[in-house]
Parts: structure tokens; C-alpha cells; sequence
């Protein structure tokens, strides 16, 4: 069944990779409005999570929000697509960094770096750092199901001068680094944690939730610096990332997770359509 579905969808995905930007947004358009307005996706949490998060926006504020979401939603998931098709002058063109000497800077200490991000704007194109910083990025990530897909995926990271690891094998891979070469990895550090293993209670956006801790034990445990990625959309396919490094003065126990969070709130407060309401951020909502 996953290789009838993926031998279904990979021309699809190799001809919208091809195609002009000025189309592939007219295919994201209406991907939008099917996902929005057709098939409702996951509309019924995009709705409870904006309500949550926003408590003293009205009706057609949150509305607003959320139309504007679903057109972002359909363009990241385009853009992921599209990067299969993408030259390296089209990439660095369409997505560039503020401050890349901010990396330079911990590299020349012979540090690796730990990116860490939410699910805000285009987070996918980041592990394009690659072609900026020395070193190659590296994406810490849960296989997918479908092999096939997964193998893709994979590949088209690959073009980019990204690489991805398997959160089930990172230990290994880490325990074998090449000790002459730079890393640059990539973590998005805003999951909603299961009610079992490693996490703490705080508030985000507004409301007391488990938080997952793995991005500051990852770096804890492997002696990386780590640095927050301020990504901003500067309009329709573009963006620019500006680095932040977080450093835990204090040396309190969740001192970084607690200023990811504070950093990610801020972008979020910013633009609220550009973070990926579909998931479930307060399964876990502690009252």
C-alpha cells in the first residue's frame, strides 16, 4: 500500500517541484482553500488552540487568523516540495540569514550548534544553513511510515546540503562524529510531549502544559552551543533568519527551554497565522 501511494503522488510531487513560482503559488491557493473550507483539516484544533492561546481576540479576529494560517500552512507545505526543484542561487536567494557571523563566532571556539526552532514560518528551508555556515545541517527527525516518502524527503534535504537523523539513532551517530568537521543541527524543539518520559510543567502561551526538554538535553549531553533561529517571512517566499545564542547564565535546570519558549511566544505574538496551529499544542493542558 505505501509504495502504490507513493509511485500515485510522486509525479505529482516531482512536476509541482518544476514548476514556476508564479504557479506553484496558484497550486498553493487552492490547496488552501480545500484544506480550509473542503476537507476542514483539523480545523476543529486550529480553532480550539487560537481560542486558547488568544482569549481576548474576538470571533473575527481569530477568524482572520485563521484563514490566514491555512494559506500559510498550504505554502510551507508547496515550499517543501518546491526545494526538490530548487537550484542553491534560488535557495540563498529566497532564504538568507541576518547574522551568519553569530554561527562563525561559536565555530571558531570548535563548538557544533544546535539551531532550535518552533514550527513557525518556513522552518523547513533552515537546514539550508549549510550553504552559509561550515559544515553541513543536519535535521534530527522521526522516520516517516512510508519509506518511500521518507527516502524522498530525505533526498531532496540532501540537495540542499542537508542531512537527516533519525532521533531513534542519534546517540550512535554522535558517539561517531567527524571530530575535523563542523555540525550544524537542526531541532524543533516545540513538541507536545506524551504524559511519560522527560519533560516539565510551564506556561506557554498563556497556559500550564507539559514542555519537551529533549533540545536542551541534546545539547547538554553533547557539549553544543545553542542557538535560537528568529525566522521572519519578509513576503511570499522569502524569508530571513536571524540567530539568537541562548546561554544559560544562571545554570538552572531548564534555563534554555524556558528562553526558547520567551523567544518563540515573541514570534508567535508577531504574526500568529505563521505557527502550525494543527497540532495539538495543549492535548496535555494542565488546569
Amino acid at each position: 500500500m505505501h509504495l502504490l501511494t507513493y509511485l500515485f503522488t510522486y509525479p505529482l510531487i516531482k512536476f509541482i517541484s518544476i514548476l514556476p513560482f508564479g504557479i506553484v503559488y496558484k497550486v498553493s491557493d487552492i490547496l488552501s482553500f480545500l484544506l480550509h473550507k473542503v476537507f476542514k483539516y483539523r480545523l476543529k484544533t486550529v480553532k480550539k488552540n487560537l481560542s486558547l492561546a488568544f482569549p481576548n481576540k474576538s470571533n473575527s479576529e481569530i477568524e482572520s487568523i485563521e484563514k490566514k494560517f491555512y494559506n500559510h500552512f498550504a505554502d510551507i507545505s508547496i515550499e517543501s516540495i518546491k526545494a526538490y526543484g530548487m537550484s542553491e542561487a534560488q535557495m540563498k536567494n529566497r532564504y538568507r540569514y541576518d547574522n551568519i557571523e553569530e554561527l562563525e563566532k561559536i565555530q571558531k571556539k570548535n563548538k557544533n550548534i544546535i539551531l532550535i526552532c518552533g514550527h513557525y514560518s518556513n522552518f523547513e528551508w533552515l537546514l539550508s544553513v549549510g550553504y552559509s555556515a561550515k559544515g553541513n545541517g543536519y535535521g534530527i527527525y522521526t522516520p516517516m511510515s512510508n519509506k518511500y516518502f521518507d527516502r524522498l524527503f530525505k533526498k531532496i534535504r540532501k540537495k540542499h546540503k542537508a542531512f537527516l537523523v533519525s532521533r531513534y539513532h542519534i546517540n550512535d551517530f554522535m558517539n561517531n562524529l567527524d571530530v575535523n568537521k563542523y555540525h550544524v543541527f537542526g531541532f524543533a524543539a516545540d513538541q507536545s510531549p506524551r504524559k511519560v518520559g522527560k519533560y516539565y510543567i510551564n506556561n506557554f502561551l498563556g497556559h500550564k502544559v507539559p514542555i519537551f526538554t529533549g533540545a536542551e538535553r541534546f545539547s547538554k549531553d553533547y557539549n553544543l552551543s545553542v542557538v535560537f533561529a528568529d525566522i521572519t517571512r519578509i513576503k511570499r517566499g522569502f524569508y530571513n533568519t536571524k540567530f539568537i545564542e541562548i546561554l544559560n547564565k544562571d545554570n538552572t535546570q531548564y534555563g534554555i527551554t524556558d528562553q526558547f519558549l520567551s523567544l518563540l511566544e515573541k514570534q508567535i505574538y508577531r504574526d500568529p497565522s505563521q505557527y502550525f496551529w494543527t497540532h495539538n499544542r495543549f492535548k496535555h493542558l494542565i488546569t
